[in-house]
């Protein structure tokens, strides 16, 4: 589908905001998971770089034996190291986003998230803010534990961008992102934002919504001919209806083009994906009683829009897989940061692997987080 436009003629900057969640990991107090980001950003997709910043610090809720960092408790020397993990990621952030903002400038306000059951009072929880004066770098912390699903809907509260960029600490970039064109695709297919960012849509024949566009890790690999698919009959039809290549004017010359593939993707992860900051909102966020504290987004809603999807209702979800080489090609890897202990404990590991060092020499490896699940890896 060719989309007859020259792209959008507001900044990068005024479309679209990335926000990164962060909370207690094995690999603190250094930055590893986060540099791991960074660089991975710079190398395959620089826009992302250069774009304003949320950070979120989740927090814990106990101290224990053992990590158990889904459940929220970590050790007690984890526990004492979160406040300087905290402080060497605003510093890590700061110079890699806002290099000339100064540590000691930043202003600071504060709010609350609410929470709760229909039966129960409204609940809610402090968090601070922290902010350039630019708006260029935001850092939220809350006193007490949010989760995956309620740290996101604070940062898009406080985003002002129609588009959010979301990436969990553990996710990093290994495949080139054409992140103007797909944000050209997703534009084009919202009237409001098309108008705003003079962006020419069809009206004879309206584009499907594209709300939200995931990127292919290692289990959705295939993904159109994938189990997810094929065994649904619904799925199948709407996968030969939608799966599409989108022609969009090259963003460095408009008289060449560029190809954005896309295939409708029937689930709602939580790994790296970009999407409407109000479609976010309204779908994901209607109200306090749509996610509990603790609750990760794919979990709560995840299942809930698939089975809606394998009746056929996809066109309220509007989700989307970026698809290069028909599905082939993995673009995001996850670094597992419920026990990733850094990139040296991950070079020890490869070389004892490779029988370069005895185990004595290799980090010792830390006991698996109970009940964690590498879902959609």
């Amino acid at each position: 589908m060719r989309i007859p436009a020259s792209g959008p003629t507001v900044p990068l900057s005024s479309l679209l905001t990335v926000i990164i969640t962060t909370s207690p990991t094995p690999s603190a107090p250094t930055t590893d998971l986060i540099s791991s980001i960074l660089d991975s950003f710079r190398l395959h997709c620089p826009d992302l770089a250069r774009v304003s910043v949320i950070v979120t610090f989740d927090t814990f809720d106990h101290v224990g034996p053992k990590n158990r960092l889904k459940r929220g408790t970590v050790t007690e020397a984890g526990a004492g190291i979160f406040a300087l993990y905290k402080a060497n990621v605003k510093e890590l952030v700061l110079k890699s986003y806002a290099p000339q903002s100064s540590p000691d400038a930043l202003t600071t306000t504060t709010g609350h998230a609410e929470y709760g059951l229909a039966e129960q009072p409204v609940y809610t929880v402090p968090y601070t803010v922290t902010q350039t004066t630019d708006g260029q770098v935001t850092f939220i912390e809350p006193d007490q534990r949010l989760g995956f699903g309620l740290s996101v809907r604070t940062a898009l509260r406080i985003a002002t961008t129609p588009y959010v960029w979301i990436h969990q600490h553990d996710w990093t970039l290994v495949s080139d992102i054409p992140l103007f064109s797909l944000l050209t695709v997703m534009a084009a297919s919202t009237p409001a934002v098309s108008s705003s960012t003079n962006i020419e849509a069809d009206a004879a024949a309206p584009p499907p919504p594209v709300q939200y566009i995931c990127f292919p890790s290692v289990r959705m690999l295939r993904y159109h001919v994938s189990n997810h698919v094929t065994h649904f009959p619904a799925l199948r039809a709407l996968t030969k209806e939608l799966k599409r290549d989108y022609v969009v004017p090259s963003p460095s010359s408009p008289s060449e083009s560029e190809t954005v593939p896309l295939t409708p993707l029937f689930f709602w992860h939580d790994k790296p994906h970009v999407a409407s900051r109000t479609h976010y909102l309204e779908r994901i966020f209607p109200g306090r009683l749509a996610m509990a504290r603790g609750d990760f987004i794919e979990d709560r809603v995840g299942q809930r829009a698939r089975d809606q999807m394998k009746t056929g209702v996809w066109e309220r979800w509007g989700c989307w897989l970026y698809y290069p080489d028909e599905g082939r090609k993995l673009v995001v890897r996850h670094l597992n940061g419920r026990v990733w202990k850094g990139a040296e404990d991950a070079r020890r590991k490869k070389l004892l692997r490779l029988g370069e060092i005895t185990p004595a020499e290799a980090t010792p490896g830390e006991e698996k987080d109970e009940g964690e699940a590498l879902v959609g890896q």
